[in-house]
């Protein structure tokens, strides 16, 4: 059941336009089915899995960005590192293969795949790190908004950078246009910042929590 959701999410939407014409749309309530299971309730909008990094510098910041003005969904909103997998680095790019993969073991294990790549070329993308400085993701949760049901997938990550040696990263970060600013805080300063972030980031942070407290019950 979890690699069939995960094969919905990803490959409900193949292009931005069908995005912004269902979840983004301000009527988005009307295009959801009456259901307990996410599934079936979002089966009319575009809902593909985003995805969300929690990345820790050497020196204990964990990095939060400022997005652009000009972007289309949540402008000036703070957010961690992230976006979505793409389907076509798994060689999809229609939805007539969509029933072919939930039975195919070798396109389920490429999907996972892409899920933890995926979040790896955000980071340096919108950053500007080299991956090598990135330790493997580890998946902490899947996240959803309750404002236009987005669903995300949430990773935690180490850097084996200073905040400052990212800060000088970011400047020439290749996806730098959709931010204006990185933030290097300290974990305990993320609760007044996650107000000011998109429903599935506040979830993310809330993810984070729980692997921190799990953490500290396990010392």
């Amino acid at each position: 059941m979890f690699k069939y959701q995960i094969h919905h999410v990803i490959f409900s939407c193949l292009n931005y336009r069908t995005f912004v014409g269902t979840n983004l749309n301000p009527l988005w309530e009307r295009f959801l089915v009456s259901s307990e299971d996410d599934c079936k309730q979002c089966q009319h909008t575009s809902s593909p899995l985003g995805n969300g990094a929690i990345v820790e510098t050497v020196d204990n910041k964990i990095l939060v960005l400022q997005r652009s003005n000009n972007v289309g969904e949540f402008p000036g909103y703070l957010v961690f590192p992230g976006g979505h997998p793409e389907p076509e680095e798994v060689g999809i790019t229609s939805h007539k293969y969509e029933n072919g993969l939930q039975n195919s073991e070798l396109s389920n294990s490429k999907v996972s795949q892409e899920m933890f790549d995926s979040i790896v070329r955000e980071v340096v993308e919108e950053i500007g790190v080299p991956a090598a400085t990135l330790s493997e993701p580890l998946m902490i949760g899947i996240s959803r908004r309750v404002l236009n049901v987005r669903p995300a997938a949430f990773f935690f990550m180490k850097c084996n950078l200073q905040s400052a040696q990212v800060q000088q990263l970011y400047s020439s970060a290749q996806d730098g246009y959709e931010s204006t600013k990185l933030y290097t805080i300290h974990p305990s300063e993320l609760e007044n910042m996650a107000s000011k972030m998109p429903g599935c980031h506040r979830g993310g942070f809330a993810l984070y929590k729980l692997m921190l407290e799990a953490g500290n019950n396990i010392k």
